[in-house]
């Protein structure tokens, strides 16, 4: 078994400490790589899951709160890692130079995040979807694969009818943005939206808009980063 990161051999060591860990099973990661992982602890906004200093919630969303159509429509984003260089070497190569098998590298994380925050719901996930171009471009759909890790009902509900990319946009551009998605299936049932990256929020946002506004009860999100 061999590190997905860094491919040096991964040789457990069976202590009591990694037979309980979340990662001690079926890991995809050497102990070093694991490390380096910016899991996302301590203080956050509530509502975000940005780092904030006391647990407040942060500017972003009060922004969010106030604005005149999207800002009942998200009721939580929760992100597992944080955005750092290493995280941005692994987005690099995931995404963008089709190492597909690295999704593998979050499963663990991205699991146990989600126990400790949705167990108790009952909701249905919908992967923010890519353009056709983009994804043909990639080879696949990040959000989709991050979805297929949590072994959930998943429901194919947006369609990207825009393909506007948002890294490149401001953060007042990517506010001042129209909606990107279309609907193609009504949710009568709670939605977790899955995404790979929560910047400012718009994309949820606006596809929590959508959404809600044909009859779906609650939207959260997750996301494996906030940014």
């Amino acid at each position: 078994m061999f590190c997905l990161w860094c491919h040096e051999e991964i040789i457990p060591d069976i202590t009591w400490k990694n037979v309980f860990q979340f990662f001690g099973k079926d890991r995809k990661l050497c102990e070093d790589c694991q490390q380096k992982l910016p899991y996302i602890e301590g203080p956050v906004c509530p509502t975000c899951s940005k780092p904030t200093e006391h647990g407040e919630v942060c500017r972003d969303c009060r922004t969010w709160t106030s604005h005149p159509t999207l800002g009942e429509s998200l009721i939580q984003n929760v992100s597992v890692f944080s955005y750092t260089p290493f995280m941005k070497d692994i987005m690099a190569k995931w995404k963008y130079r089709g190492d597909y098998e690295l999704v593998n590298m979050f499963k663990a994380g991205m699991e146990k995040r989600f126990k400790d925050n949705f167990h108790k719901q009952v909701l249905t996930l919908v992967p923010i979807p890519l353009s056709k171009t983009r994804e043909q471009e990639r080879g696949f759909n990040q959000a989709e694969a991050l979805a297929g890790l949590l072994g959930l009902p998943m429901i194919h509900a947006l369609a990207r009818v825009r393909n506007e990319k948002q890294a490149k946009k401001s953060r007042a551009e990517r506010l001042q943005s129209k909606n990107p998605f279309q609907l193609k299936h009504r949710m009568d049932t709670p939605v977790l939206l899955i995404d790979d990256l929560y910047t400012t929020g718009t994309t949820l946002h606006w596809a929590a808009f959508l959404l809600k506004s044909a009859g779906c009860p609650k939207v959260y999100s997750f996301t494996l980063i906030r940014s």
